[in-house]
């Protein structure tokens, strides 16, 4: 096994490997001054970005979920992949040539090939049926094309090509250039049987590309009749690379033109997000072989910074048909995961946009998206025309079904909105549909949603567990806010340490652990003396990463990754008087702290039978009191 890589190439690729370029493949970060740029965390739900990464320090922190760290951090946990797996794939990115020390590597690194094996084996396959589609083999591939009004380039743009219809190219390609079988198929490029057969064998394929652009998956439409597999799509199945509930075809066009028009249109096909694109409509996506979900739902926030200072719209184009107004309603019935309006775009014709392009032309896509209605609005109508609303029972059954529809929403502030839309369309009192949805609340409350005892799913009434045997003793008491005011001089001060480490310097070297109070500022400290203190940032400009894998204490390792990104709240550079402000005001604080406990033990000595200890303590008490002042004088630089 290779051994491990050298610690200083690790620390040239954390220089180099740029966190807001990184980062910016999966959110998409809007300024947010002091030096940091800020999104909706892809770790958590959120409605408003706490998420946070700091270009100058190279880290990230969430203040609503408090994950934090470097690059390597922020890929090891959004990918799933190891330490040395993320340090291989921005070693790559960012050209830098890893070296490797003698003995073994890493013994928890996972069996089964790494991710960048996989993502070169997908690209390398994607450029071998590139390649193909221009064959005499092809012709068949290219024709379906030319029908569906895409040429060459068009082919081009979205990398479209064609599997060979021998049941083993690809897979006989992949292995001359160097790939294992087990490595194909976990790949999911290579399916096995009685042997190794390629997947996609005959198909016309696309490649599924993520938001970087890496191609991790492939989709594949039949178009031969003697196809031995019916289904006319065939997917990439799951792979360590790829989750289908996760994965936008599309996305890695389309994402910079979502952040910038805060709109995403949400088509059904492959061919779809093409003649959306084509057209001029480039923020067009689509699932990948199966339908619109809550994992989908995160993924096109994220980049579409979806949140309540800044509300944008999503589309969703249907085909008019039975299928269409299920997958409108089930559309519907995700509504709340988004902040931003969401919007349904249908042609009267109950053309796809694939069609619709075909037949009228590029406007008409163009068209079909600014003609969107509001979802409710569609779904509600779609219910309504089940009943004759001229006759009173049918307004009554289409209330009903109106308010269970809408009790469903789990966004309550929508419901206002959606119930006088009810009344409106229905032809009743608001008053009336308020009542009949708050029935319809009442009537889809389970009791089995709480527990016996009362108390919430995932509760255990009052000992925590239940049957479990009361805790001994009273318990700890809870660690305090890191943001309560009582300790924002030493917070102030460890981000200026973190931050401007040189402009720190020599005034910090009388600071100690115990100048902290909260335990986990203490920590900090402790592990920042224990790295070489102050000075040894200065020159280091991957300290604080260095500092956070030198910790194993959870809330230490977030502390120092809040710390690194949070600004510091001057509002301009901050100069030797602004640190000395913060510096000597944390020693004046520790100072006073002794002062207090000295003037508690005077009290409580009896100057005549204690005079030695009492004079020695009063003589202390002076000695304090002196250097209280004179660190009061240095923070306000007299």
């Amino acid at each position: 096994m290779a051994g491990r890589i050298r610690d200083d190439d690790i620390a040239e690729v954390r220089e180099k490997a740029a966190i807001d370029e990184v980062v910016s493949s999966y959110v998409t970060l809007r300024n947010a001054g002091g030096g940091s740029m800020k999104g909706l965390c892809p770790f958590h739900d959120e409605k408003s970005p706490s998420f946070h990464v700091t270009p100058a320090r190279q880290f990230f922190h969430c203040f609503g979920c408090q994950e934090g760290g470097d690059v390597f951090s922020f890929l090891m946990k959004i990918d799933g992949i190891t330490f040395i797996d993320a340090v291989e794939r921005m070693a790559e990115k960012y050209g830098v040539q890893l070296r490797r020390e003698d003995g073994p590597g890493p013994s928890s690194r996972p069996q089964g090939p790494p991710r960048a094996r996989l993502i070169e084996a997908h690209r390398l396959a994607q450029e071998y049926y590139a390649e193909a589609l221009a064959g005499p083999d092809a012709i068949v591939a290219r024709q379906f094309l030319d029908t569906r009004g895409f040429d060459q380039e068009a082919a081009g743009t979205f990398g479209v090509g064609f599997a060979p219809r021998d049941g083993d190219a690809l897979l006989k390609h992949l292995r001359q250039k160097g790939f294992s079988d087990t490595e194909l198929v976990t790949a999911g490029l290579v399916g096995e049987g009685r042997s190794f057969y390629d997947r996609f064998r005959g198909r016309l394929v696309w490649p599924i590309r993520d938001a970087s652009g890496d191609t991790i998956g492939f989709g594949a439409r039949r178009i031969f009749d003697d196809d031995r597999i019916d289904a006319k799509y065939l997917n990439t199945p799951e792979t360590p690379i790829y989750k289908k509930s996760q994965v936008l075809y599309g996305i890695d066009l389309a994402r910079r033109e979502i952040a910038r028009a805060s709109q995403a249109v949400v088509v059904e096909g492959y061919t779809d997000v093409m003649a959306c694109h084509l057209a001029g409509v480039g923020t067009a996506v689509a699932t990948c072989g199966t339908a619109f979900g809550d994992d989908h739902a995160r993924v096109l926030r994220r980049f579409l910074h979806d949140h309540e200072e800044f509300r944008g719209e999503v589309i969703f184009t249907f085909d008019g048909d039975a299928a269409g107004q299920k997958a409108a309603l089930r559309a519907f019935g995700g509504d709340q995961n988004f902040v931003s309006q969401t919007y349904v775009a249908i042609s009267p014709d109950g053309l796809d946009p694939c069609d619709l392009r075909l037949e009228q032309g590029d406007p008409a896509v163009r068209e079909l998206v600014a003609r969107r209605v509001p979802l409710y609005r569609f779904v509600l109508s779609n219910v309504l025309t089940r009943y004759d609303l001229d006759r009173a029972d049918g307004r009554v059954d289409a209330l009903r079904e109106a308010a269970r529809l809408v009790s469903s929403v789990r966004d309550r502030s929508k419901v206002d909105a959606f119930t006088r839309e009810i009344a409106s369309t229905i032809g009743v009192d608001v008053d009336e549909a308020r009542a009949e949805v708050r029935r319809a609340t009442a009537r889809g409350s389970r009791p089995e949603s709480r527990g016996r005892s009362g108390t919430a799913p995932g509760q255990s009434g009052q000992s925590g567990q239940p049957g479990a045997a009361e805790p001994a003793g009273p318990p700890a008491p809870p660690v305090p806010d890191l943001r309560d005011p009582r300790f924002s001089i030493e917070r102030e001060t460890l981000k200026l340490v973190l931050h401007h480490p040189g402009l720190v310097g020599r005034s910090a070297k009388d600071v100690d652990a115990d100048d902290f109070t909260h335990p986990t500022y203490r920590a900090v400290w402790a592990v920042l003396e224990a790295e070489g203190g102050v000075d040894a940032g200065v020159a280091d400009p991957g300290w604080a990463a260095r500092l956070r894998d030198r910790t194993t204490d959870p809330a230490t390792s977030s502390a120092l990754s809040a710390l690194a990104v949070e600004p510091i709240l001057s509002a301009k550079e901050p100069d030797t008087g602004y640190v000395h402000k913060y510096v000597y005001r944390l020693q004046e604080l520790t100072t006073l702290r002794r002062i207090t406990d000295l003037k508690s033990k005077l009290q409580r000595t009896n100057p005549v039978e204690h005079a030695t200890d009492y004079n020695r303590m009063f003589g202390e008490l002076v000695a304090l009191e002196q250097h209280r002042r004179e660190l009061r004088e240095r923070a306000m630089g007299s």
